[in-house]
């Protein structure tokens, strides 16, 4: 989002809009293979608790959504040359896509809803 407002409209203590694509681009690759290793551990932990690696849970399927968002933006951006305002509405959609992912089990029920 900050790459986009300082894009359009530029606030003089935002750094460049160009460091900001390059900020998120990191944290991107620091993050993503993180999430690839919860992921992982998380089917192994399913599988000793309920006898199954993936089961299709709400809560499983958006994780794997999120995933391939990030995945998707790692590939258009390092195999495609995507920079910038592609690249900063992926990202947007993935923040987006983590929050639905940590949040949507209040609302789609399955094995990780916490509503009693």
């Amino acid at each position: 989002v900050l790459y986009l407002v300082q894009r359009n409209g530029g606030v003089s203590w935002l750094p460049s809009a160009a460091v900001l694509d390059d900020i998120g681009y990191r944290t991107v690759i620091i993050g993503f293979p993180f999430m690839t290793l919860m992921t992982v551990l998380g089917a192994l932990w399913a599988d000793v608790a309920w006898g199954r690696y993936w089961g299709w849970d709400p809560k499983e399927t958006a994780s794997l959504v999120t995933w391939f968002i990030y995945g998707g933006y790692l590939h258009a951006r390092t195999l495609r040359g995507w920079r910038g305002t592609r690249s900063a509405v992926l990202l947007v959609l993935g923040f987006a896509a983590v929050l639905f992912t940590y949040l949507g089990n209040y609302f789609l029920g399955g094995l990780h809803s916490y509503a009693g």
